[in-house]
């Protein structure tokens, strides 16, 4: 197995692109990109595209009639379907919609497909992550799933036991909903709390069905939690449940929306605790899963400038087992295109200035404490149905 991580990239992806009035604005990528290059760390993976998600493989989790409104919407905006959650504010419908949402489904695919062939360790593609598509409607800026295409393509290859990490501020439902019923797919997803944030759902009672019932852990985060609770959460759920399941792969997504300075949500973390999240899954990733694999992929963040490209190139570094230190200077050539692309001034540190800390989960909890509350809620709902203590 390669010991260099694979970067999924391809230029194309910045036509993912719902107009200049929407926050998911495709300079993030670009600019990530544009941040990765300017440490070197393209120099420490292997760069490559790969082809768009034909019609099969989108079959694999969204219904025909579905892509056949997203390529119909995509050839004439126009005509957008609304039924299809197409057209509308989240969603709107742009020329080419299709095409850049299959690359980036196809990318998140060929990470997967890499990953379990052997090629490398771990493969990242932070413009995936689009979590929120259902089998047959866009939702929540997402059009299409690459995160389920993936561990769908997986299921496909052979895999047995395929673990989703999800530390998005929204509700990773997509993901859960394509896998409700399969007990080979285990979905962990923290994020605030449905009653504060989109997309309303993600309640620790939400255990999965059927077969899969006890596969869908939801850990419901109030608002205005920050670094230390939010490590704490994770801390508190997340190992033991890969301890115990023992993924073959491990997929994790990385919404940068979790910070302070993100516009559309209400947690307070800062980039050194998402760095250390990071950290976590990829040592996770190490001990728990089947020769380290790890998928990586981005999601949301609306913080364009400040936050996504610094978060995600800390992403980049890990994965590349060459981590970019929280004190490093940003080099001024990036900050240039930063003030050309945006007429902002970009950050000069790849940190907050934070140090993050937590207080460990076996050292007790107070049941008086929100954030306890929520990770006891969690415990409690989905752990015995894995045979876990509460």
């Amino acid at each position: 197995m390669s010991g260099r991580a694979q970067l999924m990239w391809d230029e194309a992806v910045t036509g993912y692109d719902f107009g200049s009035s929407h926050p998911m604005d495709p300079v993030r990528l670009a600019l990530t990109m544009g941040l990765v290059r300017a440490f070197g760390l393209d120099g420490s993976v292997d760069v490559r595209s790969a082809k768009a998600a034909g019609d099969s493989t989108l079959r694999l989790v969204h219904r025909e009639d579905y892509v056949a409104a997203v390529r119909a919407a995509s050839v004439d905006p126009g005509s957008a379907d609304q039924a299809y959650g197409l057209g509308t504010v989240d969603d709107p419908a742009f020329a080419g919609m299709h095409e850049a949402s299959a690359l980036i489904a196809g990318l998140s695919v060929g990470a997967a497909e890499a990953v379990w062939r052997g090629e490398s360790r771990h493969a990242v593609n932070f413009t995936g992550g689009l979590h929120h598509a259902m089998p047959g409607a866009a939702s929540g800026f997402c059009v299409y799933n690459d995160p389920a295409l993936a561990i769908a393509r997986l299921l496909e290859l052979g895999a047995e036991r395929v673990a989703y990490v999800d530390v998005d501020v929204h509700h990773g439902d997509g993901v859960q909903a394509a896998f409700w019923e399969d007990p080979r797919v285990l979905t962990v997803s923290l994020h605030e709390h449905p009653r504060t944030l989109f997309p309303q759902t993600g309640w620790p009672e939400e255990t999965g069905a059927g077969a899969g019932d006890g596969g869908a852990v939801n850990v419901a985060l109030p608002a205005g939690t920050g670094d230390a609770g939010w490590l704490r959460a994770f801390h508190a759920v997340v190992p033991e449940l890969l301890e115990d399941f023992r993924p073959q792969v491990l997929v994790t997504q990385h919404g940068a929306d979790t910070h302070f300075e993100d516009p559309l949500a209400h947690l307070a973390v800062s980039l050194d605790a998402q760095r250390s999240v990071m950290t976590a899954c990829h040592e996770l990733a190490h001990s728990y899963a089947e020769d380290g694999r790890w998928v990586a992929l981005g999601g949301g963040g609306y913080a364009v400038v400040d936050v996504v490209p610094r978060s995600w190139t800390h992403l980049v570094g890990i994965a590349a087992h060459a981590p970019v230190e929280p004190e490093a200077v940003i080099p001024a050539s990036w900050r240039d295109e930063v003030y050309a692309r945006t007429r902002q001034l970009g950050p000069a540190r790849m940190t907050d200035g934070r140090t993050p800390s937590w207080k460990p989960w076996e050292d007790g909890y107070d049941p008086a404490d929100r954030l306890d509350q929520a990770v006891l809620a969690t415990r409690r709902s989905a752990f015995p149905l894995r045979g876990l203590l509460a």
